[in-house]
């Protein structure tokens, strides 16, 4: 089996984070990340991580049960409430961007987690990737009972595939149709609870979020990975990991006719 190890910046100096969206997701990746630098300085990192919270939605009502959001919290900025939250709780002095990413000017990222709902987002995550070198990328991404997550390593200008011949290929590499501007998506919003569970499972954000999450301590605390994705469905139980091999990634190569392959996960 390959191993992909782990690139030196993120052992050798403070780690610096942009989490992208504090949704159904984000919400539960940010505690985890809290966790996850708690845990790495005890073991010795050099500086863990320091993470920016970008988001420009605020918690409404379809919120309360789904995401880590109570009434009262309605009408206030998720990037905002979360990461003061998280900062008063550990002592942390993370920063929060009630903006769309990149948003304003901030420091030079090391990997953006990205918990967005459209390929629109996606588009502009990859792009920002590749224009400013960003060494990691992982990307959550689910449907009602099925998601994946996937760490890759975006492809910067200038540099050749065969450069870093077991560069890990990013969620747009794999799924080459989330670029296609041209597919419709859907990215109405939900007004109520009932209509959001009717969209996404009530556990399959925080399903996927640990399984990204386990990605990233293992980066940390062993230097290196043998899979850098996995394929979750709740209903059926099961779990496809995303091997660090070629051969693997080789499925997901766009055949010479238009592939008909819908953008939602698939299931394992």
């Amino acid at each position: 089996m390959k191993r992909h190890t782990t690139d030196w910046k993120l052992l050798s100096r403070q780690v610096n984070v942009a989490l992208v969206g504090c949704g159904g997701v984000g919400a539960s990746v940010l505690p985890g990340l809290a966790k996850l630098h708690t845990a790495i300085t005890a073991l010795g990192h050099p500086g863990g991580l320091h993470v920016t919270v970008y988001d420009p939605d605020t918690v409404s009502k379809s919120n309360i049960g789904r995401q880590n959001y109570s009434p009262s919290d309605v009408g206030i900025n998720k990037a905002v409430l979360s990461v003061h939250r998280i900062n008063s709780f550990y002592g942390f002095n993370w920063s929060a961007e009630p903006t769309y990413f990149p948003g304003p000017p901030s420091r030079n990222i090391d990997l953006v987690v990205s918990c967005v709902d459209t390929k629109a987002a996606r588009r502009n995550i990859a792009e920002y990737c590749r224009r400013v070198n960003v060494p990691y990328w992982l990307d959550y991404g689910n449907d009602l009972v099925t998601g994946q997550v996937i760490l890759g390593q975006p492809l910067w200008i200038g540099e050749k595939k065969r450069e870093r011949p077991m560069r890990l290929p990013t969620v747009t590499e794999l799924f080459p149709e989330i670029m296609d501007a041209q597919i419709p998506e859907d990215d109405t919003p939900s007004c109520s609870l009932e209509e959001a569970l009717s969209r996404q499972d009530l556990f399959i954000g925080q399903t996927c979020a640990v399984f990204g999450l386990d990605l990233l301590w293992r980066l940390f605390r062993e230097a290196g990975i043998d899979n850098h994705g996995a394929f979750i469905n709740l209903k059926s139980g099961r779990v496809m990991p995303l091997p660090v091999d070629k051969e693997a990634w080789k499925r997901f190569a766009p055949k010479k006719k238009r592939s008909k392959r819908t953008l939602k996960p698939i299931e394992a």
